[in-house]
C-alpha cells in the first residue's frame, strides 16, 4: 500500500485547525490502495492554537512545535523531514482547501504519468469563492513570471496544493522561510525535469479580516524568488534524469548531497 504523508503547517488558526485536521481525515483513500499520516506543525502559534492541538493530539499522527514563528517555509521543512510517505502534499489549516481533491491530484501519480501535480484554483470546472480582484491580478503575474523562468505552463504557481513524489523532495535543497518556498519549490523542480501535472480544484478563499496572512511583501519577495531560482540558479552536475540525486548551486555554493532541507532560521 502506497502512504500519502500531509504536511500541515500552522500558524494562529485556533478557530479552523480542528476541523481542518477531521476533513483531512474524513478524505480517506484507503479503497485507492492509499494510506495517509498527518504531520502538523504549529510554528510558534500564540492565540491558543498550540493549546489546541495538544487536546486533539491523539487525531494527529506527528505534531512538530516550533518556539518561535519562523515562516511558511520553514515549517513545511520541518514537516517534509518528519515525513514517511512516498507521495507528500501539503495542506493549509485554514479550510480554503478542500482534503476530498486529494483524489483528483494523487490520480496522475498513482497511473505513473507525473512526478508533481498542482492543484489549479483557474483551471475550470470547480466551484470558488470570488474575492479580490488585485490578488488575482498579482497572481497571475506570478504564475507568469515563473513560467518564463521554469519553460513551464502552468496556472497557479502559488497554490497550497502540490503533491509529489518523496524523490522530488529528495532531489532538492529547500532555503525559504516564507511563501517564497512556492516559487523555490517550483523552480527547482523543473529544473530537475520532473513531470508536472496540474488539476482543477475548488477554492473557498478567506478574506484579511477572517484570518488572510499574505501581503503585498510576500508578492515582493516572490518575484524575488523567482529571479533567484528562476534564472540564477544553476543546474548541478548530477542530473542524469527523474529520481537521481541533484546538487544546487546557488549563489555560488552547492548544498549538501545528503540534505533534505536547509536549517531554519528566524524570519
Amino acid at each position: 500500500m502506497r502512504t500519502l504523508s500531509i504536511v500541515m503547517p500552522v500558524y494562529n488558526e485556533v478557530a479552523t485547525v480542528a476541523a481542518a485536521i477531521e476533513r483531512v481525515r474524513a478524505a480517506s483513500l484507503e479503497d485507492i490502495g492509499v494510506e495517509s499520516e498527518i504531520i502538523v506543525v504549529d510554528d510558534g502559534s500564540s492565540d491558543g492554537t498550540r493549546e489546541r492541538l495538544r487536546e486533539i493530539e491523539e487525531r494527529i499522527d506527528v505534531l512538530c512545535l516550533h518556539d518561535v514563528n519562523r515562516g511558511k517555509g520553514a515549517a513545511l521543512r520541518t514537516g517534509f523531514d518528519a515525513a514517511k510517505g512516498d507521495i507528500v502534499v501539503v495542506q493549509d489549516a485554514d479550510q480554503e482547501y478542500d482534503p476530498r481533491d486529494f483524489r483528483r491530484l494523487i490520480g496522475p501519480i498513482l497511473d505513473g504519468k507525473a512526478d508533481v501535480v498542482y492543484g489549479s484554483r483557474f483551471r475550470g470546472g470547480e466551484a470558488g469563492r470570488v474575492l479580490y480582484f488585485w490578488h488575482y491580478v498579482g497572481n497571475r503575474l506570478l504564475t507568469t513570471a515563473s513560467n518564463m523562468t521554469t519553460n513551464l505552463n502552468l496556472t497557479d504557481m502559488e497554490t497550497c496544493y502540490k503533491m509529489f513524489r518523496r524523490e522530488c523532495l529528495d532531489s532538492i535543497a529547500l532555503q525559504q522561510d516564507r511563501f517564497g518556498f512556492e516559487p523555490e519549490f517550483t523552480a527547482k523542480l523543473a529544473k530537475g525535469g520532473w513531470r508536472f501535472y496540474e488539476v482543477g480544484i475548488g477554492y473557498d478563499g478567506r478574506t484579511y479580516d477572517e484570518g488572510k496572512k499574505i501581503g503585498w511583501r510576500d508578492g515582493v519577495n516572490a518575484l524575488w524568488c523567482i529571479l533567484r531560482y528562476g534564472v540564477f540558479l544553476k543546474r548541478g552536475l548530477h542530473s542524469s534524469g527523474p529520481g537521481a540525486r541533484r546538487d544546487w548551486a546557488t549563489d555560488g555554493a552547492a548544498a549538501p548531497a545528503e540534505a533534505k532541507s536547509a536549517e531554519p532560521a528566524p524570519d
